[in-house]
């Protein structure tokens, strides 16, 4: 079992930058991957960007390449995601989400466990 709670969202305004930390418990999140996922209002949820257990292979939707940087620490297991040039576009509640797999995916539906979620606000 693995219990996720993810934190660091707030208001900001365009160009700005927030880090989103996804703390977990459970003895085996050092080996699952995790993916940071964001739902706006009125729109599905969708990935923004994932990683594997070791963190030596990561994803990046579209959307959120080359502005924002996925990472993790297992040691203090915590996975990050630094979001810097944001847009008003990038509002919405963001979930962090942990598969049993240690492989990434890009399926919400491969994933098992889930936050609550952080609200990102990004006023213009």
């Amino acid at each position: 079992q693995v219990q996720l709670v993810e934190s660091g969202g707030g208001l900001v305004q365009a160009g700005g930058s927030l880090r989103l930390s996804c703390a977990a418990s459970g003895r085996t999140f050092s080996t699952s991957a995790v993916g940071w996922f964001r739902q706006a209002p009125g729109k599905e949820r969708e990935i923004v960007a994932s990683i594997s257990w070791s963190g030596s292979t990561t994803y990046y939707a579209n959307s959120s390449k080359g502005r924002f940087t996925i990472s993790r620490v297992n040691a203090k297991n915590t996975v990050y995601l630094q979001m810097n040039s944001l847009k008003p576009e990038d509002t919405a509640v963001y979930y962090c989400a942990a598969r049993r797999e240690a492989t990434t995916s890009t399926r919400e539906s491969e994933y098992t466990y889930w936050g609550q979620g952080t609200q990102v606000t990004v006023s213009s």
